[in-house]
């Protein structure tokens, strides 16, 4: 009998060693308080925010949308002028190359009165239509040397004119209101004599 009190004794022993202490007990239980604290602030703290930054973030993108779409409807009517200009552009190019050819047949010797009556006066009228469309030929005869409007043919010495300067006009250069529509073909005036030029004979 004494050898089964041991045996309930060393039980006992065993148990009180295992069994958590009081003061333990207390320690584990702010680490599982503070455990649930910061599964509570991984959530969502106001979800009227996160609405309202949704909402920031679409007005933004609509926004951009609309400017972009702005932007090429602008490009888009500006290339469609710039179009139109050029057709425009190329349909006055050719009633010059008319204007070009009456002037040449009323500039030639022996041509009939009653010929040079009707070219005069088809003349007229499309020069009257090119002014009503702003089409004006600029002056270039004297006036000093331009690229942006001249395309010169020849340099040599002329009598009269300065260096740099329009000697003879080939053809005439025209604008359709603020825009070149052909530069004019010219003769440019180089320093020098006329007959440096023209071995001893006068540039008429």
């Amino acid at each position: 009998m004494s050898t089964k009190g041991n045996g309930n004794d060393e039980d006992l022993t065993v148990a009180a060693a295992t069994a958590p202490r009081p003061e333990e007990e207390e320690a584990a239980a702010p680490e599982a308080a503070a455990g649930e604290t910061g599964l509570a602030e991984s959530a969502p703290a106001d979800p009227l925010a996160a609405l309202r930054q949704e909402r920031d973030d679409l007005k933004d993108a609509l926004l951009r949308r609309r400017a972009e779409f702005e932007n090429y409807r602008r490009r888009v009517e500006r290339d469609r002028g710039s179009a139109a200009a050029e057709a425009e552009a190329g349909i006055l190019r050719q009633v010059l190359g008319t204007v070009d050819n009456l002037e040449r047949a009323l500039a030639a010797d022996g041509a009939d009165s009653g010929l040079r009556e009707g070219v005069s006066l088809t003349l007229r009228e499309l020069l009257g239509l090119l002014d009503s469309l702003g089409v004006t030929v600029f002056p270039s005869l004297g006036e000093s040397f331009d690229p942006a409007l001249h395309q010169a043919i020849l340099h040599e010495p002329a009598a009269g004119f300065e260096a740099g300067t329009v000697a003879e006009i080939y053809r005439k250069g025209y604008r359709s209101k603020d825009r070149l529509l052909r530069p004019a073909l010219v003769k440019v005036a180089s320093a020098g004599s006329p007959e440096s030029a023209d071995g001893g004979t006068d540039v008429q």
